[in-house]
């Protein structure tokens, strides 16, 4: 069921480090739709942590996470 999940918008923050990759995916998740999903890959490692605790404090829902190599993707689905 996972590998269903089609993002609604896509954020490349690949090469960018903290805080422009939260400060980035608040952004574009304000650009979509409550409801849709927003796919964000980067690759600094302290978007792992901050990124859930972004979620967490906004309530939006990480619908699902990767790890691949120094890539992360993240999959959020804005809630409001």
């Amino acid at each position: 069921m996972d590998s269903d999940i089609t993002p609604d918008a896509e954020l490349d923050c690949v090469g960018l480090y903290c805080p422009m990759p939260i400060a980035m995916t608040k952004e574009k998740i304000e650009q979509i739709q409550v409801g849709q999903v927003l796919k964000v890959e980067a690759d600094d490692p302290a978007a792992e942590e901050d990124t859930k605790r972004w979620a967490k404090r906004t309530g939006h829902k990480i619908l699902k996470f990767e790890k691949e190599g120094t890539i992360l993707t993240f999959y959020i689905q804005r809630t409001k």
